[in-house]
């Protein structure tokens, strides 16, 4: 019986798909690339590090100016372009009042983390909040789902990770927890089956259905 749920937040429960992309955009036309990387080639490595999405795009090792650009273009843009999914705050509530411990595991650094969070009433309800800076392997690695499970004191085989990123699939899949891929993930409902996660969910309260049908 699942009684535990992490959620991804960048395309999982928080819309920042067009948020991230522009951002992206913004900075490689500053790196003035001979080839810029087109919207339908970013979305494949959206889920990663920034760190390493950047190294990818740019080719080059040290991408401290690329990554401060991008948080400075996202930091102002951030308000303006970014919402939960459809049903996200019912569905977390719910869940709350049906004992659900939940938490979030994401590869955002913690200040924009805890932003959104506020921003949406919905840091009330996460227990344990696990960014890229609390680890030091971050998704697909076991490490920060397990560190989520550790600081709630959960049951691996109890815990499901929800997230729109084959890496949220696998970060669940090698902590031993369980694991569900949302359809509205820009990559696409094929791409996260092709990773095999315990479920995938087409709408926010698929998720309720799960829980529910799991306790019955």
């Amino acid at each position: 019986m699942i009684d535990t749920v992490l959620f991804d937040l960048d395309g999982t429960i928080i819309d920042t798909n067009e948020l991230i992309i522009n951002s992206f955009l913004h900075v490689m036309k500053d790196l003035q690339l001979s080839t810029p990387w087109t919207r339908e080639q970013i979305i494949p490595h959206m889920g990663g590090t920034l760190e390493n999405q950047m190294r990818t795009f740019s080719g080059k090792e040290d991408v401290a100016e690329y990554v401060k650009g991008y948080r400075a273009y996202n930091d102002v843009h951030h308000e303006a372009m970014v919402q939960p999914f459809p049903h996200v705050i019912e569905v977390v509530e719910a869940l709350h009042e049906a004992g659900i411990v939940m938490g979030v595991v994401t590869t955002k650094i913690r200040p924009s983390t805890l932003k959104v969070l506020e921003r949406f009433d919905l840091l009330k309800y996460m227990k344990s909040i696990v960014t890229v800076t609390d680890v030091t392997n971050p998704k697909p690695h076991a490490e920060p789902v397990l560190k989520a499970i550790e600081e709630l004191g959960a049951d691996p085989s109890k815990t499901l990770m929800v997230g729109d990123s084959p890496v949220d699939i696998q970060s669940a899949q090698n902590a031993g927890a369980l694991s569900a891929g949302v359809a509205w993930s820009l990559k696409g409902e094929a791409v996260l089956s092709g990773y095999n996660p315990d479920y995938i969910l087409h709408d926010m309260k698929d998720l309720l259905k799960l829980i529910e049908t799991e306790r019955s």
